[in-house]
């Protein structure tokens, strides 16, 4: 197997050890809150109001992983079936460390112009990563392997 399709692989991975760490994250906060009785079961039944911040700044980041990402892992799974080169091994890469960086800013300080900065980085990474892709289907279609 090629380098550049392990990376891809390791990325993919990668990308989404970040949504299993923050679901584990989100859990050791709730669950002691729950247990100990400082948020009642029925009060978040059809509401996170009740939650307390971090918890939100979690759960939100956790969110997160289910929206742009969700392209990350089309584009990758499109660049695996073509046989990914270093562009997108690299853009894979990219696109990983804004979401970890996106994460670990939502979940710390959450200072939104540093969030959106890592959310723009990761939005134009992956646009550049469909771009590629894009560009290497028409050339496959007309017969340029």
């Amino acid at each position: 197997m090629p380098a550049a399709t392990l990376w891809v692989i390791a990325a993919v991975l990668a990308q989404g050890a970040v949504a299993l760490i923050l679901v584990l994250i989100l859990g050791g906060i709730r669950l002691p809150l729950v247990g100990k009785g400082e948020v009642r079961l029925g009060d978040i039944a059809l509401s996170r109001d009740p939650w307390p911040e971090q918890e939100k700044r979690v759960s939100n980041a956790f969110d997160n992983q289910f929206q742009l990402p969700v392209l990350f892992y089309v584009a990758c799974g499109l660049a695996l079936y073509f046989g990914p080169g270093w562009i997108e091994a690299g853009l894979a890469w990219l696109f990983v460390a804004s979401r970890i960086a996106h994460a670990a800013i939502f979940v710390t300080t959450n200072n939104v112009i540093h969030r959106f900065s890592a959310y723009t980085i990761g939005l134009t990474v992956v646009g550049l990563l469909w771009l590629d892709l894009a560009i290497r289907t028409v050339l496959f279609a007309f017969g340029a392997h």
